[in-house]
């Protein structure tokens, strides 16, 4: 890249510095997101004894909960990592990572055993987000530690291509493995075998990690008797910190987070979900657009060191909250052409009690949404189709309207299970066939995907999350003090991409299903982006050169 040519390269002493906490930084990147480009199939396996709405986003929510946890893993490696050293706490947290990655690749499933099945995968879920939650600090300050000055965005910009970098990795073994053995078998066993290559993976980062050195900055430190013995207090209990941390939040990190997960995630969801593109088309349109974009870390954490960290965060930001609806909208058009055009020349409706629409969530699977109301969403949003609300008399059974046609749903709340079931399945296949009928596809057709366009804008996408990501690390570090470097600039980190970030594909799920337009999630990461330009533009202080090592 040409771009990239004026950002010079660190010397060969750093080499091993940046290799080694990126490597094994990607490894539990890799082992992390292959839940979320699987969700789908551990959908079918661990949660198949719920409906598929629920299910699909209880799957989500356990993917979520790997990122609930990530602040308390911060709060307790960070602690350790400003009591014992760096390399030793990110070494522990990347064994927690590849141990409880390869127990997801040998779970049994729900049919084999059960409510045990999306226990077990949610406790494997609960140790990696730990593991995560400690990895990132410790990772991000060793590098930042041994950067020379007016360099750390550069240096560290390299532990920003990681995460990427695993999501890259994670989808590349996935489409390997599914065209090896074909998508059937793919679905019903060889889908672990990304999960149990993390072995392989785990002992390739031991073994470059543990060629590293303490950070310089962190046994000078302790040489001088300044390291802090009560890191959580210092951090949290005074208030000239606290301040720092929540300013670093709300004004870097929470917007950084909605950005980074809507152009990686959300869009990975967005194609395969609701779009209905093709698994193997998807992984691979998303590969190429993470592969262009991807060198453009570096590039931005370059500028950082010349322009300061703030302007290019924020302004990745505000990109995102002004651009997000049009260029989704744009993907749609793009990926299935027949859905958008079946939208703008048959729009849906659904005419309906609100008093009868339930919020379409039950976790442990007991509940059955018979309603006629709730039959006519739940099929709607299974097919991927956006509809307008419009309320009808009270006590009045649902009508869905296709263009000009209506289709009464009807009321099952009286029905016995079995005959509940069989009616909704042929009312599903008449509304299927009467979507048909309009132009609706079941599926986006591989030949009318226009790839060239929906690669450019999943560039574009991540364009900007390499624009809030680039050099937030370097950002972080030099806003705290080395005492309690690792502490402070973990809790923010992982409270805005675990909270806010993590949740932003179950946020935006389900705020599609209570309001029908497939675009209306949107609004979620369009909020929190605009609110940390906001904040970070005026609150904020510009910290890049501040001296590190005090």
């Amino acid at each position: 890249m040409s771009s990239a040519e004026s950002a010079p390269e660190p010397p060969r002493s750093n080499r091993l510095v940046i290799a080694g906490a990126s490597a094994g930084t990607v490894f539990e990147w890799y082992d992390f997101y292959l839940y979320g480009s699987l969700a789908g199939l551990i959908t079918l396996h661990f949660f198949s004894g719920v409906d598929p709405t629920t299910g699909y986003i209880f799957a989500l929510l356990a993917f979520a909960a790997g990122f609930a946890v990530r602040p308390f893993g911060a709060i307790v490696f960070g602690r350790l990592g400003d009591l014992w050293g760096r390399k030793n706490t990110f070494l522990v947290t990347m064994i927690l990572m590849g141990v409880s990655t390869f127990v997801v690749g040998l779970l049994p499933g729900y049919s084999q055993i059960g409510v045990a099945a999306p226990i077990a995968l949610i406790v494997m879920r609960l140790i990696q987000g730990l593991a995560l939650g400690g990895e990132y600090g410790g990772a991000a300050t060793y590098v930042a530690e041994h950067a020379p000055p007016g360099k750390r965005g550069l240096y560290t910009s390299w532990i920003q291509t990681t995460a990427t970098v695993g999501l890259f990795l994670s989808l590349v073994v996935i489409l390997a493995v599914r065209l090896s053995v074909g998508e059937d078998a793919f679905a019903a066993w060889a889908w672990r075998i990304p999960f149990l290559v993390s072995a392989l993976l785990l002992g390739v980062s031991l073994w470059i990690r543990l060629k590293l050195d303490e950070s310089p900055v962190f046994r000078k430190m302790v040489e001088e008797g300044r390291a802090s013995k009560k890191p959580l207090a210092e951090s949290f209990a005074r208030w000239g910190n606290l301040k720092l941390v929540i300013l670093a939040l709300v004004g870097l990190t929470a917007g950084q987070a909605v950005v980074w997960y809507t152009g990686q995630f959300y869009a990975l969801f967005f194609l395969e979900k609701t779009l209905k593109v093709d698994g193997v088309t998807t992984n691979t349109l998303i590969a190429v657009a993470l592969l262009l974009a991807t060198p453009f870390f570096v590039v931005f954490g370059w500028l950082s060191d010349k322009i300061g960290r703030k302007p290019v965060i924020l302004a990745g930001c505000l990109l995102a909250a002004l651009t997000y609806q049009p260029i989704f909208k744009a993907l749609t058009a793009a990926a299935n052409p027949q859905l958008a055009a079946a939208s703008a020349g048959a729009p849906v409706r659904v005419i309906a009690d609100p008093a009868t629409c339930a919020f379409q969530f039950d976790p442990i699977g007991r509940q059955t949404f018979a309603s006629s109301c709730d039959v006519a969403k739940a099929a709607l949003t299974q097919a991927g189709i956006s509809y307008e609300n419009v309320r009808a008399a009270p006590g009045s059974v649902a009508v869905v309207q296709i263009g000009e046609r209506a289709m009464p749903s009807f009321d099952g709340k009286a029905l016995p299970a079995p005959v509940f079931i069989a009616t909704r399945t042929a009312w599903q296949a008449q509304l299927n066939a009467a979507l048909a009928d309009a132009g609706y596809p079941a599926k986006a057709d591989p030949e009318r995907v226009n790839k060239p366009l929906v690669v450019g804008l999943l560039f574009l996408l991540v364009l900007y999350v390499t624009m809030v990501y680039g050099p937030i690390a370097a950002a972080l570090v030099e806003m705290f003090p080395a005492r309690i470097r690792y502490t402070s600039m973990s809790l923010p980190y992982h409270i805005g991409n675990g909270w806010f970030g993590g949740f932003l594909p179950t946020t935006a799920f389900a705020m599609v299903v209570a309001q029908g337009n497939i675009y209306f999630g949107l609004w979620y990461p369009i909020a929190i982006a605009a609110v940390t330009f906001v904040v970070g533009l005026f609150l904020v202080r510009e910290m890049r050169g501040a001296d590190i090592d005090a």
